[in-house]
């Protein structure tokens, strides 16, 4: 059971920038793939980026490209996720997630941490 405990997240203005991160239980973090999805009020949950288990493949959704960077130091079994050019579309609760795989939704799932980008 891997448990996943995201912070970071807070109230940003419009430009600003913020970095979550999500530190991981599991001592075999490295064999992870890593992502982060997110959920605006209403909305389906969505993917945001991914980081595969030596960080050198990462893949991001079309709407954060160019600003949003993911990145994980296994020897502190945690992933990051910058955030740029923050825009109030960006807002949401954002978690953390970890899988040995991409197939399918991610098998764990941290709690959450609140974005809140203000125009």
């Amino acid at each position: 059971q891997v448990q996943l405990v995201e912070s970071g997240g807070g109230l940003v203005q419009a430009g600003g920038s913020l970095r979550l991160s999500c530190a991981a239980s599991e001592r075999t973090f490295s064999t992870y793939i890593m992502g982060w999805f997110r959920q605006a009020p209403g909305k389906e949950r969505d993917f945001v980026a991914r980081i595969n288990w030596g960080g050198g493949s990462t893949f991001y959704a079309d709407s954060v490209k160019g600003r949003f960077t993911i990145s994980r130091d296994n020897a502190k079994n945690t992933v990051y996720l910058q955030m740029n050019s923050l825009k109030p579309e960006d807002t949401a609760v954002y978690y953390c997630t970890a899988d040995r795989n991409t197939l399918g939704s991610p098998r764990y799932w941290g709690q959450g941490t609140q974005v809140t980008v203000s125009s």
